[in-house]
C-alpha cells in the first residue's frame, strides 16, 4: 500500500521544484526526492548529509564499490526500487555492467571473487548476513580483514549499511514506485554527478 503523503504533504515552493524537475529530464520525480524533501529538517536533510558522507565521502571503497554495497544491501532486504536504482548507479560508475551483475548474484563464487576482488566480496558477504541477521561476529570481522579490508574500509562499508537499511526499509513502508530504465538511468547519471545532497 502506498502512503500518499509522497504525493500531496508537500508545501507550494517544493511542488514548483517537482514541476521544475519533471520538465527539466522529462522523467517523474522520483519518491526518494519526495520522501527528502517531505520533513527535510526531520528526515532529508539529516539522512542526506550522513547518506553523502557515507557514499561520497574520503574513502579507499570506490564510488562504484559503495554503490554496489548499496545494491547489495538493497538486494539482501529485497527492495525493488533500491536494488534497481544502485545497480544503475553502480553500473555507471565502473563502467561495467558484468561486474555488478557478476557480484550480485553469486557472491559465493571465485568468479565473484575475480571480478569484485576478495576484499570486497568478504565485506559484501558480511554487510548480508548483518542485514540479515542483524548480527555480526568477531570471527566474521576478522575474516573480512584477513581478506584484505582495512578497519577503515569496514568502518565505512557499515555505514553504507546503516544508510541503505535505514533508505530501503522507507522505501519499502512508502511504497516507492519503481521508475522505468530511463529515469534509472537518469538518476543514476544525478547521483554519479551530484551525489547525495
Amino acid at each position: 500500500m502506498r502512503l500518499r503523503v509522497l504525493e500531496d504533504g508537500h508545501g507550494f515552493a517544493t511542488k514548483a521544484l517537482f514541476a521544475l524537475i519533471r520538465t527539466a529530464s522529462r522523467q517523474p520525480v522520483l519518491d526518494i526526492i519526495k520522501l527528502a524533501k517531505y520533513r527535510p529538517d526531520f528526515y532529508g536533510d539529516p539522512m542526506s548529509k550522513v547518506t553523502q558522507e557515507a557514499m561520497r565521502g574520503p574513502s579507499a571503497w570506490s564510488v562504484g564499490d559503495r554503490e554496489l554495497m548499496a545494491a547489495s544491501i538493497a538486494k539482501t532486504n529485497e527492495c525493488e526500487f533500491c536494488t534497481k536504482a544502485h545497480t544503475a548507479v553502480a553500473q555507471g560508475a565502473y563502467g561495467d555492467g558484468k561486474k555488478v551483475s557478476a557480484a550480485l548474484s553469486d557472491l559465493l563464487s571465485d568468479h565473484a571473487a575475480e571480478v569484485v576482488g576478495e576484499p570486497l566480496r568478504a565485506t559484501l558477504l558480511m554487510l548480508g548476513k548483518l542485514t540479515r541477521e542483524h548480527t555480526v561476529t568477531e570471527e566474521e570481522m576478522r575474516a573480512v580483514l584477513a581478506a584484505g579490508a582495512s578497519r577503515q574500509q569496514i568502518e565505512d562499508a557499515l555505514a553504507v549499511c546503516f544508510s541503505f537499511n535505514v533508505i530501503g526499509r522507507l522505501a519499502d513502508a512508502f511504497g516507492f514506485s519503481v521508475p522505468g530504465p530511463e529515469a534509472l538511468e537518469a538518476g543514476a547519471k544525478y547521483l554519479l554527478a551530484r551525489g547525495y545532497r
